[in-house]
């Protein structure tokens, strides 16, 4: 693990002894595609060259539990299954293979059509493959599924006590940012009745994934569950002068910080219909690629300070990486590149987030984004083109 010192810029606080760290990672891994069953196709062999970028980046950070982004959806299990063994169970350049033995995936709301004209361009469009039907989907997506995620673990996962929020609706949630079309005096009038009776708040879905730390054979008594809370929000982009994808991402964003404030949460129900938030003793990692960054970009005022300011999340040490503060020169960004994990062209911003609990001490966190010059520089690249990603995996480093 010293050996990625160098190309994560890591941050390390003094580890109690004996303690054996968890290490939690988000990466945005840029494994969608533009056509349904494609990403199976690519998986098939282990020849694909940015996979195998991916592949090594996942084996050198070593995640004890990893939630890749923008991995389309595969009801099977199929291609998860693929990436596993053609790719992770194969060493790369020097990089010790990794396995996953346990794996959560669900159904996504992109690409999932609504049968209503969401993006009020006066066409329901129902063709999959193209942007017009994705601007029709509960989630953009040319096809059910694309920009899915998938969680892995070494560790259990309580199947049994997994939630979802992929059907809440956005109505539901009480002072809700609904959009305001711009050509009428109304109010969170974007969306008719009858779209907002159907209209999901989740543009991919809201998972609460329970993981069993500890060994449970030798010692049952000492396992502790952590949930993991993850999510893959819109983009506050793409939309106009409404900024239905703003309010959108921000009122994604608040789902969470409500499911964790005691008392706030009794509106918000899950896929089973069960209704209420997280126990307020309850240790939790929130997860994803948040879609917001704290100082830049094109998100709400205050989106991501939902998370970051909340009183149960401890997000004192950010992660951080040489890579990104090697482009401080050429950003547009105002904020410090350092703790950047996306790159578009010149502009860069910090997206993604590995968020612990105040009741889990954090012990080290770090971007793999290694610096030009650095021998690993090469799974990054300059973005042009995309060697792995446009994003960068994120990890934290808990005590449990």
């Amino acid at each position: 693990m010293l050996g990625i010192a160098a190309c994560l810029s890591l941050g390390v606080l003094q580890s109690s002894a004996g303690a054996a760290p968890i290490r939690f990672a988000s990466f945005n891994a840029y494994l969608n595609r533009e056509a349904e069953g494609q990403l199976l196709a690519d998986l098939a062999t282990p020849d694909n060259p940015q996979v195998q970028a991916v592949a090594e980046i996942i084996q050198r950070v070593n995640p004890d539990v990893l939630l890749l982004l923008e991995f389309d959806y595969d009801p099977t299990g199929e291609a998860v299954r693929r990436f596993q063994e053609n790719y992770l169970a194969v060493g790369h350049n020097g990089a010790a293979p990794i396995r996953f033995p346990y794996v959560y995936l669900a159904p996504s709301n992109t690409g999932i059509p609504s049968g209503f004209d969401l993006d009020n361009d006066g066409q329901v469009s129902t063709t999959p493959g193209t942007r017009a039907y994705g601007g029709d989907a509960f989630g953009f997506g040319l096809f059910p599924g694309q920009y899915g995620m998938v969680l892995l673990s070494k560790y259990p996962i309580v199947q049994e006590q997994v939630r979802t929020f992929q059907m809440f609706l956005w109505k539901d949630m009480p002072g809700a940012l609904l959009p305001s079309d711009p050509a009428t005096p109304n109010a969170g009038d974007w969306y008719s009745p009858e779209e907002l009776a159907v209209f999901r708040l989740s543009s991919k879905n809201h998972w609460d994934v329970p993981i069993l730390i500890g060994d449970s054979q030798s010692d049952p008594g000492g396992n502790r569950t952590i949930h993991v809370l993850a999510s893959h929000p819109t983009p506050p982009v793409f939309d106009g002068p409404e900024d239905r994808n703003g309010r959108r991402n921000h009122d994604e964003l608040r789902l969470w910080a409500d499911y964790i404030t005691p008392g706030r949460a009794d509106y918000l129900y899950d896929d089973r219909r069960q209704r209420g938030g997280l126990s307020d003793t309850a240790s939790f990692v929130i997860m994803g690629d948040l879609n917001a960054d704290p100082i830049d970009g094109d998100g709400m005022p205050g989106a991501i300070a939902q998370l970051l300011d909340h009183p149960r999340v401890n997000a004192d040490l950010a992660p951080s990486s040489a890579g990104g503060q090697a482009i401080a020169a050429a950003s547009t960004a105002i904020g410090p590149t350092r703790f950047h994990t996306a790159s578009f062209g010149r502009q860069s911003l910090r997206l993604d987030y590995v968020l612990p609990s105040t009741d889990l001490r954090v012990v080290g966190a770090g971007v793999f984004w290694p610096a030009p010059g650095d021998p690993l520089f090469r799974l990054v690249g300059d973005g042009d083109p995309i060697i792995s990603s446009d994003h960068r995996l994120v990890w934290v480093d808990v005590e449990i």
